[in-house]
């Protein structure tokens, strides 16, 4: 009897595109925002966080663990107290490029808002 060994699943390649969805879903949510903008300043315990994020601990720690798994976070333990990091200063980087659309765009429609006004 030659028995052969089943043949491995195929590999199925997710587009680029779509990963890339899911990335920017993950930025999705204003408290992951928040916690990646306080984190983008420097490392931060959980208690830290939940003054300026303004949420309730059970939220905060979900929102911690999406970022997690997206692996945009990364924690470590001292004693009973959990700090927060970015993986990648890379992260920082891109709440700074959107700030900077964001500006443009808000502008470019006080400008469009400032010429309705003035035209009759």
């Amino acid at each position: 009897m030659n028995a052969e060994a089943p043949a491995p699943p195929p590999v199925v390649s997710v587009p680029l595109y779509q990963l890339k969805a899911e990335f920017f879903k993950t930025l999705g949510h204003p408290v992951r925002i928040r916690v990646l903008e306080l984190l983008s300043q420097r490392e931060c315990a959980v208690a830290e966080m939940l003054p300026e994020v303004g949420v309730e601990a059970a939220h905060l720690s979900q929102q911690l663990a999406v970022l997690r798994r997206a692996r945009l976070v990364s924690s470590r333990r001292e004693g009973s107290t959990v700090y927060y990091r970015l993986t990648t200063p890379e992260v920082a980087e891109l709440l700074t490029v959107a700030r900077g659309i964001l500006s443009d765009v808000i502008t470019s429609q006080a400008e469009l808002l400032d010429d309705l006004r003035t035209t009759t």
